[in-house]
């Protein structure tokens, strides 16, 4: 019942969502939408980890608001109109005559008109590289502050104990972050010009996590403060995390988003399998995660969510490089496996401690 209460409204959604997808385009377009709905739900599992141990810092009303504001952002905003004003910041393309090229494509899948201008999924795959480097940067960094806190709990033991070690010297997340940047930025691009976007990408991918985790940090409530509602953030504290769950949807969604254009490039069909169908079931992950006490029972899940982004973040990066883009299936696969493999452990710890207790 637990489950019915909390996948209830996605799967209403879902059924809203198919409904409007045959209207729109068909049997095609149902299909379509169904593919991206399962790529959006197997690339961002380790995302509704991650947001379920911010989650349940959060006070009831919070919690409530990244449900419910939350998915029109995620729907609306990522999904639907960030296309479009990448289209917009980088081709000066206005968003309405975008979402027009986006509505009528050139025949036959062609990636441009027949008078040589570009196709809206050209111009938008052409924007890759700064994408990547942006989304690549924050959730690197993410990875990093994780690894390099000395935590109580460890599981990969032999790497994480130097990790943490090397962590007492302070910035060293930043030091490893603008090396990385460095190195992707002279190494993997063609052109200065390119080479000055990707940089410029990857810095204020950087400053950006900077900024969102310093708030989140400076807001987190302690006992004493009035905006904590039985330890749980609310007021101030409890906004902050949600713009930084906002901010980190959106960096997990950046390659979903532009490898979601290999599958089509109708923003309709985007909008409704990875939005409103795929990040609203990551939602429900979340929220039952957090209900079920799911972090708490099996203890190395966050540790494998924070793997399986920092191997996100490698993908991404290296994706700068068009030919070493990894397929979307691979992709997912490795996220399934560091998830997978921290639960097993997770599972393996719990027997052991209940042999000992017993």
């Amino acid at each position: 019942m637990a489950a019915l209460r909390v996948f209830g409204f996605s799967f209403g959604l879902t059924a809203l969502a198919l409904l409007a997808g045959y209207v729109h385009g068909g049997v095609n377009a149902l299909y379509l939408l169904l593919v991206l709905a399962v790529l959006e739900v197997s690339l961002s599992f380790d995302n509704a980890i991650i947001n379920a141990a911010i989650l349940q810092r959060m006070s009831p009303f919070w919690q409530q608001m990244f449900l419910t504001i939350g998915i029109l952002i995620a729907v609306f905003g990522m999904r639907l109109v960030f296309p479009l004003l990448i289209v917009w910041a980088t081709a000066g393309i206005d968003p309405v005559r975008a979402m027009e090229m986006a509505l009528n494509p050139p025949p036959r899948g062609a990636l441009e008109f027949p008078d040589g201008s570009p196709s809206y999924q050209k111009l938008i795959t052409s924007a890759h590289p700064q994408i990547a480097a942006f989304g690549g940067i924050f959730l690197l960094m993410l990875f990093l502050d994780f690894v390099f806190y000395d935590r109580d709990i460890k599981w990969l033991r032999l790497i994480e104990i130097p990790f943490a070690r090397i962590g007492r010297l302070g910035q060293v997340a930043v030091v490893v972050a603008a090396i990385v940047l460095v190195l992707v930025g002279t190494l993997l691009t063609h052109s200065s010009e390119e080479r000055a976007t990707v940089l410029t990408a990857g810095l204020l991918g950087l400053v950006t996590y900077l900024v969102v985790n310093g708030l989140s940090r400076a807001f987190r409530p302690s006992d004493s403060e009035p905006v904590v509602t039985g330890g749980k953030a609310g007021g101030k504290a409890g906004f902050v995390l949600f713009l930084y769950l906002e901010v980190l949807d959106a960096a997990f969604s950046f390659d979903g988003v532009t490898g979601a254009f290999a599958i089509t490039s109708d923003p309709i069909i985007i909008a409704l399998g990875l939005g409103l169908v795929g990040s609203m079931f990551v939602r429900s992950i979340t929220v039952y995660l957090v209900h079920q006490d799911t972090l708490d029972r099996y203890v190395y899940l966050e540790h494998g969510a924070h793997w399986a982004i920092g191997a996100l973040a490698v993908i991404m990066l290296l994706s700068v490089e068009p030919r070493l883009q990894v397929p979307q299936a691979a992709t997912a696969s490795v996220g399934v496996f560091f998830v997978g493999a921290a639960l097993s452990w997770s599972v393996l710890r719990n027997r052991r401690n209940a042999l000992v207790n017993a």
